[in-house]
This record gives C-alpha cells, sequence and structure tokens, in this order.
C-alpha cells in the first residue's frame, strides 16, 4: 500500500534513521552537484585571470596662508575637487595614452573596440576619499586625502599605471590651480579697465554739466548761501568798523581842542608866577595836576558816559590828586607857624617861569602832534574800509543773483551725479577684488595654496586581490552541496511510497508480523554496484585531472 496525496495523508516526522536512509538512496544526487560545482569553482578561479591591485594615497594639502586674510582661488570642497580631477583623468585621451603607452588589455583591444577598453579600464580604476577610523573622526568623516587604485593582471604595470594617474592629478591640478587664478586676474584686469572707461565717460559729462552751470548748481545753492551770509556778515563788519573808526576820529578831534584850551589857559598864568612862586613847589605841581584831572573829566564827560572807563580812571585820579593835596595843606600847616617869622622877615622872590608849566606846555603840544597823526592814520583807514565795503556789497550782490536764480536742470544734474557714483562704486569693487585675485596668484606661484601632495606612493601588490580562490572554490563547493541536498529533499519529497516498516506502521496501521527482504539476482546487483562505482571513480578522476590541469596551468602562466 501506498500513500498519495490524494487523500491529504500526514506524512509521520522523520528522525535521524530516516534522514541516513534518505542521503543513502539519493547520495548520487547530492554527490553529483557537489563534484560538478567544485570542478567548475576550481577551473574557473585558476582559470581567471589574477587582479594585483596597487594603490596609492594623495594628501590634499590645505592652505599655508589663513583664508581670512587671502581668500582661496577654488571654492570647491574637497570632494568636489576629487570629482573634478577624476573627470579629467578618466578622460578618453588620457586613458588611451596609458593604454598604448603600457600595452594594457592586449586580449581585450584584439577583440573590441577602443571605447569598450577604455570603459573596462575605467572599471579597474577605484578613486575614493580617505575615511576617518576611531573615535577621533568618527566613523564616515571625510580626511583631506584620497585614494587611487588599480587592478590589473600583471603587478607591474598596475604599480605604473597607478603612479601615472596620480601624476596626472597633481599635475591637473596645479594646471587646475594657475589657469583659475591667471584667468580670474585677466578677467578681473579687463573689468577693472571697462569701469575706469565707464568712471572716466561718467566724470566728463559731470564736468561738462558742472561747466556750463556753475555757481547754479543744486549741490552748490547751500555754499552760495553760506558765501552770501559770510559777505553780509563781512558788510556788516566793515560798515561797524567804518562807524568805530569816525566815532574815533571825532574823540580825538575833541580831544585835540580840549588840548589846545588846556595851551590857551597856560598861556595866561605868567601873570600870576610872581604870587604862585611864593608857594611851596610841590603844591604847586599838585594843583596843577588837580586842575589838568578837572579838565579831562570835564572833556571826557562831554564825548562819553560816566560809566565809561576813561572817565572811571580820569575820576580816580583826580580824587588821589586831592587827598595828596589835602595832605601836603596839613603838613604846611604844622609847618608854617615855625617858619612863619623867618618868611615874614625874607625878602620877595623874583617872578620866574614854573618848570611844571614848561614841562606841561611840552607835553600838550606832543599830545597835540600824536593826536594829529592818528586822525590822520585813522582817515586812511576810513577810506580802506570804504573801498572794501564797495568790494563786499558788489560780492552780496553777485550771491543774491546767484540765490536768486532757479537751480538748472536737476533731475539731469541728479543722474549725472547718481551715474558717477555707481561707477565709481563699481571700480572701487572691482579694484578690491582685483587686488584679492593678485594676492591669490602670488599666493600660488609661491606654492602656498592648497595643492595635491604625494602620501603614500603606488604600491607593489605581492599577491593577487582577485579572484578570492579560498573563498570562491569552498563557495563553489558549498552552493554544489546545497543543490544537491536540494534536488534530494525534492525526489524525496515527490516519493510517496513505503520506504521501510516504520512507513508501513505509520500509514497501514497494521501490526507486522514479519518481512521478506527483496530478492535479486546477486550477480545484477553486483554489476550494477561495479558499474556505480567505476562511473563515480572514473568522475572523481576526470574531476581531479581537471583540477589539477588548471591548476598547472593556472602555475605556468604565472612564471
Amino acid at each position: 500500500m501506498q500513500p498519495t496525496d490524494a487523500y491529504n495523508v500526514t506524512r509521520r516526522p522523520l528522525d535521524v534513521e530516516d534522514y541516513i536512509d534518505i542521503l543513502r538512496r539519493h547520495k548520487g544526487w547530492i554527490f553529483g552537484p557537489f563534484l560538478f560545482t567544485l570542478v567548475a569553482s576550481v577551473v574557473g578561479a585558476y582559470m581567471w585571470p589574477d587582479g594585483y591591485v596597487s594603490e596609492a594615497v594623495v594628501k590634499i594639502v590645505p592652505q599655508q596662508i589663513p583664508e581670512n586674510m587671502v581668500h582661496p582661488a577654488m571654492t570647491q570642497t574637497i570632494l568636489d575637487q576629487i570629482s573634478s580631477l577624476e573627470q579629467s583623468v578618466r578622460s578618453r585621451a588620457v586613458l588611451t595614452k596609458i593604454i598604448n603607452d603600457y600595452g594594457l588589455y592586449p586580449r581585450e583591444r584584439s577583440r573590441m573596440t577602443m571605447e569598450d577598453v577604455i570603459e573596462l579600464m575605467n572599471k579597474a580604476i577605484e578613486i575614493h576619499p580617505v575615511e576617518a577610523e576611531g573615535a577621533s573622526g568618527g566613523p564616515g568623516h571625510i580626511v583631506p586625502a584620497f585614494v587611487v587604485k588599480f587592478t590589473y593582471e600583471d603587478r607591474l604595470k598596475a604599480q605604473r599605471v597607478v603612479s601615472d594617474l596620480v601624476t596626472k592629478f597633481i599635475d591637473e591640478n596645479f594646471h587646475n590651480q594657475s589657469n583659475v587664478t591667471f584667468q580670474t586676474e585677466q578677467f578681473m584686469k579687463d573689468k577693472l579697465a571697462q569701469a575706469q572707461k565707464d568712471l572716466d565717460a561718467a566724470e566728463s559729462k559731470l564736468q561738462e554739466f558742472r561747466a556750463k552751470n556753475n555757481g547754479r548748481l543744486p549741490d552748490q545753492l547751500d555754499a552760495n548761501m553760506r558765501e552770501l551770509q559770510a559777505a553780509q556778515t563781512h558788510l556788516d563788519f566793515l560798515a561797524t568798523s567804518v562807524s568805530r573808526a569816525q566815532q574815533d576820529k571825532l574823540q580825538m578831534e575833541g580831544l585835540i581842542r580840549i588840548y589846545k584850551d588846556q595851551l590857551a589857559a597856560l598861556a595866561k598864568e605868567p601873570q600870576d608866577q610872581a604870587a604862585m612862586a611864593q608857594k611851596d613847589e610841590k603844591l604847586a605841581d599838585i594843583d596843577r595836576e588837580i586842575k589838568i584831572w578837572e579838565d579831562r573829566v570835564i572833556a571826557y564827560l562831554q564825548m562819553y558816559r560816566e560809566t565809561y572807563p576813561d572817565v572811571v580812571t580820569a575820576k580816580k585820579n583826580l580824587e588821589a590828586a586831592r587827598k595828596k593835596r589835602e595832605d601836603l595843606l596839613k603838613e604846611e600847616a604844622e609847618a608854617k607857624s615855625d617858619a612863619e617869622t623867618k618868611k615874614a622877615d625874607a625878602p620877595p622872590a623874583p617872578a620866574r617861569v614854573s618848570p611844571l608849566i614848561a614841562k606841561e606846555t611840552r607835553d600838550l603840544n606832543a599830545q597835540i602832534q600824536h593826536t594829529e597823526s592818528s586822525i590822520q592814520a585813522k582817515e586812511l583807514e576810513i577810506q580802506e574800509l570804504n573801498s572794501e565795503v564797495k568790494r563786499a556789497t558788489e560780492t552780496v550782490k553777485i550771491y543774491e543773483a546767484r540765490v536768486e536764480t532757479v537751480p538748472l536742470g536737476d533731475k539731469e544734474y541728479a543722474d549725472l551725479l547718481r551715474d558717477r557714483d555707481l561707477a565709481k562704486a563699481a571700480y572701487v569693487e572691482l579694484d578690491q577684488k582685483l587686488q584679492q585675485a593678485q594676492v591669490a596668484k602670488d599666493m600660488e606661484d609661491r606654492s602656498e595654496g592648497e595643492r595635491l601632495e604625494l602620501l603614500d606612493s603606488a604600491s607593489l601588490p605581492e599577491s593577487p586581490a582577485t579572484p578570492k580562490r579560498y573563498i570562491v572554490i569552498p563557495a563553489g563547493a558549498g552552493i554544489g552541496l546545497l543543490l544537491g541536498l536540494v534536488i534530494a529533499g525534492a525526489r524525496e519529497m515527490k516519493d510517496s511510497s513505503l520506504k521501510n516498516l516504520k512507513d508501513v506502521r505509520a500509514y497501514t496501521q497494521m501490526a507486522i508480523l514479519g518481512s521478506i527482504p527483496l530478492l535479486e539476482n546477486d550477480f545484477v546487483v553486483r554489476r550494477r554496484k561495479r558499474l556505480a562505482w567505476l562511473g563515480w571513480t572514473t568522475a572523481c578522476m576526470v574531476s581531479v585531472i581537471v583540477m589539477v590541469g588548471s591548476v598547472v596551468y593556472y602555475e605556468v602562466t604565472k612564471t
């Protein structure tokens, strides 16, 4: 009895003995795929050409001068710079030259186009930034360096190609930096020259407009007002100066009259000289001084008020002279009683001219002459002031005419000023940028800017990186074994026959009293076993020969 899936009979759980029976029944289906994939893996691994990986590390040296002092010529980030340089290095012209120089891919070039060979080489080239490892940089943190790798079956050529690629990187970066700085400087020079022409044109138009409308420009209105106010102030000052000079002249003329009156009064005094000679000479001097100050006070009061400084000073001097006379009279009164007898018996003194009168006469004449000279000087000063008044009046009239005139071309003048200011601002900005470009170019010429530097030279690989035979062969064998197990499992699931007594008991629910073994011809059984062993032995020997042959071929071609 053979239960089928049509009756939806649930299979019994399998134990270890069942699994061993399954392996025994399907050992050919398990070992066959395993052997086939093992041979295929070995042959493929050793027939596939080796790939040697040579790599070099290029460091990006940052700018040596602080960026806040000199702006760099290149504003790209590290990744952008590497990508830009990589596009140039991976160009068709560069790779074609490398392929022809080193004779790369001879078999591929015989059966493929150059574009396909270049694409194949592009796949073998690997360029990527260096990522920091550890806690300092953190995972994924990019350091200023990148790796250049190339995979090829000849390790010496792989090293040479990497060295050539690194050289191309460094040269291309240097040329890019030089070209950028040079082109930037030339561009700034051209723009600055154009800005200079624009500024000169704007200045010429503005100067021409100013020349045509000088004195009537809108921005000259305030200046004209200030000049007019200054001229009027100067005219008022001159008028005040003329008035003051005329008053001083009148005062000096009044003083001359006073001096002449005093001189006439002195001419009458010789009649009383006999009586005055008998007086004490000091008292006479004091009386004369009092008389002089009294006359001066009277003369000053005729011209000035009592608070005028000269009047106050004259009054003080008069009071001082009177006090001095009173003191002298007191002294004479005390000495008069002692000298009265001698004075009565003494003969009268002859009449004579007092030295004080003569001195006073000379002083009055000198003062009259000095005052007359001052009057003449004042007259000259008045004449000069009047001339200046005339000139100041004319100046005031000129500026009044300018102020009264309506400013011409306000909008046109404002447009010209705006154009000039814009052109000047553009010129100043471009001049600053040109200076920055020149400094950046000088920095690049001195190799103090950002540049590429070889950190690790191209390595010479000792062992091939591809294919990884220690991974490919076990992986192929494992895949074959897994495939054989899957085939065996599928065949076992498809086979619903009863294999042993456990199946009979489980599916028929009958008591088994005994079992009769399968009776076959011993000759047939032995022949089938011999054929099976012969087949498997031949397959194994062929497999071993093929695998050994592929290994030998690999070693021969390698040497």
